[in-house]
């Protein structure tokens, strides 16, 4: 990719988080799972750090999530646009033209990446980018087609006019097909012309807004509204239909204006745990020291840290251990897993709709705790501050803290007083004090934190100061 074509990735990131339930959930979606060796947002992130740093649209409920991720991997950004509300992806492409339209940008050529698939083959996906980039820079609408290779049921198709895979030759769309019948996908497959449609698409701004105000002048109308701070985004996100930039444009255009690069990226959108399972024994993620087997095979485990997982006489089954969920179903069961976080919420524990959104972990701007144990007379919790970080200066009206310190040194703020703690050191926070634990070494502090009081709820907070604007 040459400077000149000023190539500029855009990341979405949003999703429900149900489809690898119990470790992605609609608080922490899977792109911020640690379902391979990094979460696929970092992972996605330092694929595209070869270009312009990209503009991320996501919601703004996942606002302490990407920002952790950008600061503790030193990423730089464009822009982060956070969604009020989820409104599918035509709004926020709309978003991001109008963004770039104020900045005087309407030249710039984009590529919207998910920020929740795999790619396997690095070398091959930035040729594909590219060629997609040259065309664009021509007023083409270029999307990525991905290679099938089995017939799959669980992703749109892209048919196009030449079969030919990793030529860098954009090829004519022919036609959008929805999500097919098993016969019918193995038709595709046979045909050689229907690639796997991966949500990759790249074209020009300028461009982009003259499709917007031909074919979804409405959209554009409201978006045009954006004050330049986009201090009004609530108001006009509000009153936009929630559509897809597929149904809105792209299947809308003629071949003479969309065309696609077809190609072999190792692309999976890890849609299942069945995919999931299939992409970790391609990158042989090794599970051999936590699974024990004894007449069993094909069993696929994603479990706890230090935990053994011992089966005897059971053949392809997919474990998944989280501290308070676990999720046993036969391999090509997977996709039923929205059944069952559909079931749970409506079930009439509490705490069981509760796992369908949040893990008994929590990260946040400055790191990270985790809950070890919720009582009705106290709760106790492990809770990292990262090198740098700072909570905010707060206060609990109903509960008293008592903190041990566990690694590292610190400084606690008590009632406006300074006072330095190091590991193996306890402090006392009275009900109602002013507190904050203040970390300016370059390493991690971890504590203990134990709650005494009526009530522990996370909204029993009141802030005076804070580095994160909440």
């Amino acid at each position: 990719m040459t400077k000149k074509m000023n190539f500029l990735p855009v990341v979405m990131s949003g999703g429900s988080g149900t489809r690898l339930w119990p470790i992605s959930r609609s608080k922490f979606p899977k792109q911020f799972c640690e379902l391979l060796d990094q979460p696929l947002h970092t992972m996605t992130l330092k694929r595209l750090q070869k270009y312009q740093p990209p503009i991320i649209v996501t919601s703004i409920n996942f606002r302490d999530l990407t920002e952790s991720d950008l600061r503790i991997n030193h990423f730089k950004t464009e822009k982060v646009i956070y969604e009020p509300q989820p409104k599918n992806t035509a709004p926020a492409i709309a978003l991001v033209c109008k963004y770039l339209e104020l900045q005087k940008q309407t030249d710039q050529v984009v590529g919207v990446f998910s920020s929740d698939n795999l790619i396997m083959n690095e070398s091959a996906f930035y040729d594909a980018v590219g060629a997609a980039a040259v065309a664009a820079n021509q007023n083409q609408i270029v999307t990525l087609g991905i290679k099938p290779h089995k017939p799959e049921t669980g992703f749109g198709y892209i048919q196009v006019q030449d079969r030919a895979v990793g030529t860098q030759k954009p090829t004519a769309v022919l036609k959008f097909h929805e999500k097919p019948t098993l016969d019918l996908a193995q038709n595709f497959l046979n045909a050689g012309t229907y690639f796997w449609n991966a949500g990759i698409f790249i074209f020009k701004v300028s461009k982009m807004i003259e499709l917007f105000q031909k074919f979804e002048p409405e959209i554009w109308m409201q978006v045009s509204k954006l004050d330049k701070d986009f201090s009004n985004l609530s108001e006009i996100y509000a009153s936009l239909k929630s559509i897809s930039i597929d149904y809105a444009i792209l299947e809308k255009l003629t071949s003479n204006e969309l065309s696609c690069v077809t190609c072999d990226i190792g692309w999976s959108d890890l849609g299942s745990w069945d995919a999931l399972a299939e992409a970790r024994n391609s990158i042989k993620k090794d599970q051999a020291d936590q699974l024990t087997e004894v007449n069993a095979k094909g069993n696929a485990i994603v479990g706890l840290n230090e935990k053994n997982y011992s089966l005897i006489g059971v053949d392809d089954l997919i474990i998944v251990d989280t501290v308070d969920a676990m999720l046993i179903c036969k391999k090509g069961d997977s996709q039923k897993v929205k059944d069952v976080v559909d079931k749970l919420k409506i079930n009439s524990k509490p705490e069981f709709k509760k796992m369908t959104e949040e893990h008994v972990f929590e990260n946040r701007p400055w790191g990270r705790f985790e809950i070890l144990k919720n009582e009705t007379h106290y709760k106790s919790k492990i809770i990292r501050v990262d090198a740098g970080q700072k909570i905010s200066y707060q206060s609990h009206a109903k509960r008293s803290e008592h903190w041990i310190l566990v690694k590292g040194s610190a400084t606690v703020v008590l009632n406006d007083k300074e006072i330095s703690v190091k590991a193996g050191e306890h402090i006392y926070i009275p009900q109602g004090a002013k507190h904050r634990i203040v970390n300016m070494s370059n390493s991690d502090v971890e504590f203990i934190e134990v709650q005494v009081g009526s009530y522990f709820g996370e909204d029993d907070i009141v802030r005076y100061q804070d580095d994160y604007g909440r």
